[in-house]
């Protein structure tokens, strides 16, 4: 007997119309790359443009039937190279909305990358912010099948180019806000993301309208990030990485106040941006958050609002999580995910029982990666593929399924699941309580002696000295251990530690074998595109490094 039940797809113009008709004068506010100055018809104030979910919704109409009128179709890809701000906010819903592919694109990558990912996704409009404006001089000469490149602009701040350049605000305002959102197949394409590309080409995510719902729905649950209307979210996270976490789409559902950034992203700056809006709820990768906690400390601010950080893309130092809590009532909650889980995977919030622990005990959970939302299953695996326990010792590689996951690559004809699994490529153990916990990148793990290191461990270690600002752990190779393991550290502004006193850190906390065999102390620690430390980089910097001779 089949129900009687309204079928209704979910697609993602829904969100900013129910946000708009239910939310309507909740603020999206915006810190611009322009300087300050009238610009379409809301005035910018001191570099800051707000205006409401209505207003967006409006906007978004017009931007579809631009984007309409230059031919944009079912399933076309349109790139943005933006940072986080209202005009991308608009691109999000109004190309997916109309039914066309919103393909964001990573400023940080290397221009001949972001040339090779426009041409593998066969974008036909770019839209820029204009602080990017030299790198699409440089890449445009690369990019055949682009037809239109879009500053994201008024006419007042156009930059100067070569290029034939269309304006943003001219295209809206030729065009009615009134636009006829289609009721689109839910399973048809909605968003593609590339991944960093660390080892080889990037490859491209694929996300669908029902995809993107059901992950946005999962991420204002109480027990994963908690959005509520109450709420005044700053994604620190970018936009132009899997979609700032999902945020974009969560704030429309549950009608939260959202705060963008733009360029500005020390730590001074998102401390301003905080207090004068009053955010509540933040998320950002670990060298944000100590970014914004240098700047707390060596200015004497406080945090009047914000109670509540999500860290995700590597592992949180516990010292950090420790120092937002004692000294600033924040709580930092650890998440786990991937690009081709659109990302969210496991976020940890603590159960019941585990309120009840002793604060040392209940800390020891707080920096696990979490559990995994309803619509995600986790398992671990060994060499041979069968599962292992989930005990919170056994560590195997991490495998994932669930309904916002991957089944293969965008263009890709071979699917990459090993029996309906995800390889994440991640190392990690799960206890009883599902708890997982992220030890090492397989691919970077240290394996001394026959035994694996967790070098995430280690670099925690590291970090919890007063003088590490950050920390890698890498295997070095070793005549008689295969690898040992070497810390590298990055010294915090005008503080000194030795490497006898980073060594101390160690004995007592990890197996006397796990103790890294030397320090080497280095001005600057390198990252990937997403914020991560690149241990190839650093694999690299260091190739020259031998181990004194009495290790």
């Amino acid at each position: 007997m089949q129900a009687r039940m309204m079928q209704q797809p979910l697609i993602v113009s829904s969100l900013l119309a129910h946000a708009a008709r239910y939310h309507g004068d909740a603020e999206i506010v915006s810190r611009t790359v322009e300087e300050p100055g009238a610009d379409d018809g809301v005035a910018i104030v001191d570099g800051v443009h707000r205006y409401t979910y209505a207003d967006a919704h409006r906007r978004a109409g017009r931007l579809a039937n631009a984007l309409s009128q230059m031919g944009i179709g079912a399933g076309d890809r349109v790139a943005t190279l933006a940072w986080n701000g209202y005009r991308h906010f608009e691109l999000y819903y109004a190309v997916s909305g109309m039914g066309a592919v919103t393909h964001t694109l990573n400023p940080r990558l290397f221009p001949e990358q972001i040339a090779w990912i426009i041409n593998d996704a066969q974008d036909r409009i770019v839209f820029f912010d204009i602080s990017f404006a030299g790198l699409i001089e440089q890449i445009a000469p690369h990019c055949a099948g682009v037809e239109r490149w879009v500053a994201m602009t008024d006419r007042r701040h156009l930059p100067q180019s070569a290029l034939p350049l269309h304006v943003y605000e001219e295209l809206l305002a030729a065009e009615p806000e009134d636009f006829a959102w289609p009721a689109l197949d839910e399973n048809s394409a909605a968003a593609l993301c590339y991944t960093s590309g660390t080892t080889g080409n990037p490859k491209g995510a694929l996300y669908s309208h029902r995809s993107t719902l059901l992950h946005a729905w999962s991420a204002c649950l109480p027990d994963t990030m908690n959005l509520s209307g109450r709420d005044a979210i700053l994604p620190v996270v970018p936009m132009f990485h899997v979609n700032a976490w999902g945020l974009p789409y969560a704030a429309a559902l549950v009608g939260a106040k959202l705060v963008f950034p733009g360029p500005a992203l020390d730590g001074k700056s998102l401390h301003e941006l905080f207090e004068a809006e009053r955010v509540t709820f933040t998320a950002g990768v670990p060298t944000v958050w100590l970014s914004v906690l240098q700047h707390l400390q060596t200015s004497g601010a406080t945090l009047s609002t914000v109670r509540r950080m999500i860290v995700g893309g590597a592992a949180c130092p516990p010292a950090l999580m420790q120092a937002f809590a004692r000294d600033y009532g924040v709580a930092i909650q650890h998440a786990w995910g991937m690009t081709e889980l659109s990302p969210l995977g496991a976020i940890n919030t603590l159960k019941q029982k585990q309120l009840d622990l002793d604060e040392d005990a209940r800390f020891a959970v707080s920096v696990k990666q979490g559990r995994p939302p309803f619509g995600i299953d986790l398992k671990i695996v060994g060499a041979e593929g069968d599962e292992l326990a989930r005990d919170g010792r056994a560590a195997g590689d991490l495998l994932v399924r669930g309904h916002w996951v991957i089944d293969r690559y965008f263009g890709a004809g071979d699917s990459p699941l090993v029996d309906g699994w995800f390889p994440t490529g991640d190392v990690a153990t799960l206890d009883a309580d599902g708890f997982m916990q992220i030890t090492d990148r397989s691919k970077d793990v240290i394996k001394s002696g026959g035994e694996w290191i967790s070098s995430i461990e280690l670099e925690n270690i590291a970090m919890g000295h007063p003088a590490v600002a950050e920390a890698a752990a890498i295997g070095i190779r070793h005549p008689k251990w295969d690898e040992r393991p070497l810390i590298v550290v990055v010294r915090k502004p005008g503080r000194d530690v030795s490497r006898d006193e980073v060594l101390a850190q160690y004995p007592g906390k990890v197996a006397k074998w796990c103790i890294p065999d030397d320090v080497v102390f280095v001005d600057a620690l390198p990252h990937t595109a997403t914020g991560k430390i690149s241990k190839l980089q650093l694999r690299e910097q260091l190739s020259a490094y031998r181990w004194p001779v009495a290790a």
